[in-house]
């Protein structure tokens, strides 16, 4: 017996080192809603870029674009189960399995880049993280960071809310976003993000909303004419892995991934801050798109605010939430 645990033990330790071995070493998948050269591929990128580095090339991920793995809201569920390792997708369609959430898409929540900014990558971008881990599984482990949702349409230039009347406008399948175009007096059409291209170039609708720098990398310029500089929401786009996939790792990989998340948080960052005003350019150059301001922003904030933010104070985590967040930004509580 002594003679046959002396030989076991060896072959068994042996065995679990090549097993072990076998887990760590992998080759993840990453969808990426948006295409080449919007920010959500420069985050993946670098993210894979970083884990491969901090993991001496045993991690690779792949990218795939333009929602070849499925909807942003699908891939939730995917790496819910565990069958999709990462996703980058809109915090929008996060929400609606994790409805805290959607404190991001309030209607005016942020004024500018460095409230967006500080606000997820402080406490309030902590508490998400484990409201979601808790909620749909998923665990988020950086953010991109894409910019104001700009309006762009086929029609006419938008400079006054009341331009708005009679037009058809796409927007995601998410209440508050819904509930903001209502608030400004038309109703929108919810719509797939990978059926958007589509409808604007069969003119199924008149415009979408959606940063710069995505109106560039999906070439919305060969469909669209028009932008208005729109600045009710800033758009941030969680990188989210699976829970199960991440529990797989040992913990040498599970510290490259969440280290490998803060770095690339930090690059999406700087990356928007450098390449927005020339994507804005390049729209223009390249596509003849015409760009315009709004002589009443106030208006369309007061509105949206009005009528939309009472309708999620409970969905969003509570009025106080909200009062927390403000203030931490320095603005005024309601």
């Amino acid at each position: 017996m002594m003679l046959k645990k002396r030989v076991i033990k060896p072959l068994a330790i042996a065995a679990g080192l090549l097993l072990s071995a076998n887990v760590m070493a992998a080759n993840f998948k990453m969808s990426v809603g948006d295409g080449e050269g919007s920010a959500q591929q420069v985050m993946g990128l670098k993210f894979a870029e970083l884990l491969a580095e901090k993991t001496n090339n045993k991690h690779k991920a792949k990218l795939f674009l333009n929602g070849q793995l499925g909807s942003e809201q699908d891939t939730v569920n995917d790496a819910a189960i565990g069958t999709l390792d990462f996703s980058v997708l809109a915090s929008n369609n996060l929400a609606p399995f994790s409805p805290t959430v959607g404190m991001l898409s309030l209607p005016y929540i942020f004024e500018n880049l460095d409230q967006a900014a500080q606000t997820v990558q402080g406490p309030v971008g902590q508490e998400l993280t484990e409201n979601t881990l808790r909620d749909a599984g998923v665990r988020i482990l950086g953010w991109t960071f894409s910019g104001f949702r700009v309006l762009s349409n086929s029609k006419k230039p938008v400079t006054q809310l009341s331009d708005l009347k009679g037009m058809v406008i796409r927007v995601p399948k998410n209440e508050i976003m819904i509930d903001t175009y209502k608030s400004w007096g038309i109703n929108p059409t919810p719509m797939a993000w990978t059926e958007t291209f589509t409808a604007l170039q069969q003119r199924v609708v008149d415009g979408q909303d959606t940063p710069y720098t995505t109106i560039y990398s999906m070439k919305f310029g060969e469909v669209q004419k028009y932008i208005t500089d729109l600045h009710y929401l800033f758009l941030l786009e969680p990188l989210i892995v699976s829970e199960a996939v991440f529990q797989d790792q040992n913990k040498k990989t599970q510290q490259a991934m969440l280290a490998a998340g803060q770095e690339a948080t930090a690059y999406s960052l700087d990356w928007l801050k450098k390449k927005e005003s020339q994507v804005k350019q390049e729209l223009v150059s390249k596509y003849g798109m015409e760009l315009n301001t709004l002589n009443d922003e106030a208006a369309w904030a007061a509105a949206a605010q009005k009528e939309v933010w009472p309708k999620f104070y409970d969905s969003v985590g509570g009025k106080e939430k909200i009062n927390a967040l403000l203030k931490s930004l320095g603005r005024d509580q309601i």
